[in-house]
């Protein structure tokens, strides 16, 4: 009788641990998934972050006059010598435009909310690369005071705000909502020294 109360107590302790040990795996297989998304999230933040860093410092390198054609939200349009110098081309100046495709237009993502970010060079180059998880981009204007204009010769700084979620957008299974925690928020602000 001792022997079989050994033996289901022992059970029974052997069940607990085992049941401790696959909880444990699982919250961590759990958090490396959404630490991974995370780095992912910020990743692609950032390569967003460095092409358009990259153009918005050129508005007005080598152009006389107003440098900035179109400013509002959704839409950036600007003069600018793209060329580095001692490369051909250097000295032409050329026209940029920046604007965010709509959610249609995105394919081969499980994210129904993803966007394109375009960029057209002299009206001619269109370049519209992966998503890399973009589902908002919002453009703002801003005087030499810091306060917002829409006025194009007194912009002096160009503030990009955009928003990054994943390719596999997770679904809240319990409501099968959106789950909205995974994203990415990014800002910058850039003083074009052209302008």
């Amino acid at each position: 009788m001792n022997i079989l109360l050994d033996l289901m107590g022992s059970s029974l302790i052997a069940g607990i641990l085992f049941l401790l040990i696959f909880k444990l795996s699982l919250f961590t297989s759990n958090a490396n998934y959404y630490s991974d998304n995370e780095l992912k999230l910020q990743q692609n933040a950032k390569t967003l972050a460095e092409v358009i860093n990259h153009d918005l410092r050129k508005i007005g390198y080598q152009h006389n006059g107003t440098a900035i054609i179109t400013a509002n939200s959704t839409n950036l349009k600007f003069y600018a010598d793209m060329d580095a110098p001692d490369s051909a081309g250097h000295g032409t100046v050329d026209i940029i435009e920046y604007f965010v495709g709509d959610s249609t237009e995105a394919l081969g993502t499980s994210n129904q909310r993803d966007k394109i970010l375009y960029r057209i060079l002299n009206n001619t180059d269109t370049l519209g690369g992966p998503t890399l998880g973009l589902v908002d981009l919002k453009f703002s204007y801003m005087d030499t005071h810091g306060l917002v204009t829409n006025i194009l010769d007194s912009i002096k700084y160009v503030k990009a705000e955009f928003w990054v979620e994943p390719y596999d957008y997770a679904t809240d299974f319990g409501s099968g909502q959106p789950d909205s925690t995974q994203f990415t928020y990014w800002e910058l602000t850039i003083n074009p020294r052209n302008i």
